[in-house]
């Protein structure tokens, strides 16, 4: 994306010369930045109107910036060149901000902030992401809060420094670690859980942080934006019946360099000898699999069980506690960064960015 075809309004809620933060804000679409026009048709919010549409923004002496992308993207649209798009913007703007808020739809929202999470190494500034169920627009909209609670923990600090250094969800009252989340309620306010991590802070009458689950503010950090990443991954969620040629047609999508493997439980699997067979021979033409379990819930542990020890002993890699957004995006980022199969499979099972204990 060229920096000329970003679409740029500056807003300032300050009441000094002198802003408590700056802010920039990314405009990805999604619900949140809908509302409805003079015609009763939702249309994009046009936020050079924030302060006027959002009065109690003036109570936060702020300096902000928007930057929309050029085309807004449905949730369902998002691709790794918008994640690219994102990690690109934060990285050119990063010395002149003290914290970013990514609006973007909800319905792929963990996979984005699970990816941020990874191809910003060294991040220690927070990265916000927030959205709505209902459009800003809306009578009954949690459109609003979201968008105000973001921007307020986006810029708040302890002596200086940001409290919350690292890519986040902010929605619904629960400030969230990006890629410890997953999206599980379609029609209620409270849309993201993180079931294997605590949230990083409530919001209620005051926002309680959870500091000890927050990753430190470290000051010798130096961001480093990493591009790349690579796309032939693939999910295969195990169930009950699966069959050879399911498996087989599968491992045979030309090109593919990863699998996530959703097994069951703490991570067991079928000890059908065509199912391990195929993926023993997978994982010998060079393909990395990755266990996760398609509990919410738990960690995957390769071993306890003859079902899954058949998995560790062909060479299938432990996700542990991952999210399947995480396990997808860190596949994805280190299929990208690394050359070396080994070097993917040590980095696999290990905590990046705080996505696995």
């Amino acid at each position: 994306m060229e920096k000329t075809k970003y679409k740029i309004v500056n807003i300032s809620t300050a009441t000094s010369t002198q802003a408590k933060a700056s802010i920039l804000i990314i405009y990805t679409g999604g619900t949140l930045g809908m509302t409805y026009d003079e015609s009763g048709v939702l249309a994009p919010f046009n936020f050079s109107r924030t302060v006027e549409k959002i009065p109690a923004l003036r109570q936060f002496d702020l300096h902000l910036t928007v930057i929309s992308f050029p085309q807004l993207v449905d949730s369902s649209d998002i691709h790794p060149r918008h994640w690219a798009d994102l990690g690109y913007i934060i990285h050119e703007n990063y010395q002149r901000y003290d914290g970013f808020v990514v609006v973007h739809g909800t319905d792929t929202m963990a996979y984005s902030a699970s990816a941020l999470s990874f191809m910003l190494e060294g991040l220690n500034k927070p990265v916000i992401f927030t959205g709505a169920q209902l459009p800003i627009g809306s009578k009954r909209s949690d459109a609003q809060e979201n968008f105000i609670t973001a921007l307020e923990i986006a810029s708040a600090q302890v002596d200086g420094h940001p409290i919350v250094p690292e890519v986040c969800i902010y929605f619904g009252g629960h400030l969230l670690r990006g890629n410890r989340s997953s999206k599980r309620q379609s029609i209620h306010f409270d849309a993201f859980t993180s079931e294997n991590y605590p949230s990083l802070a409530e919001a209620g009458v005051v926002i309680d942080y959870n500091l000890p689950a927050i990753h430190p503010y470290t000051p010798e950090s130096q961001l480093i934006y990493h591009k790349q990443v690579d796309e032939n991954v693939v999910i295969l969620k195990l169930f009950p019946g699966i069959n050879r040629k399911v498996v087989e047609s599968v491992l045979q999508i030309p090109d593919l360099k990863g699998l996530i493997l959703e097994t069951y439980g703490s991570g067991n699997a079928p000890t059908d000898a065509f199912l391990l067979y195929t993926l023993e021979d997978a994982i010998q033409r060079g393909l990395t699999i990755l266990n996760i379990s398609q509990c919410s819930g738990g960690r995957v542990i390769q071993g306890r069980y003859k079902t899954s020890k058949s998995l560790e002993n062909i060479g299938v890699v432990s996700g542990k506690d991952m999210t399947t957004e995480a396990a997808v995006t860190k596949l994805m980022f280190l299929l990208g960064t690394e050359t070396s199969s080994e070097r993917i499979r040590h980095r696999l099972p290990l905590s990046i960015s705080g996505e696995t204990y």
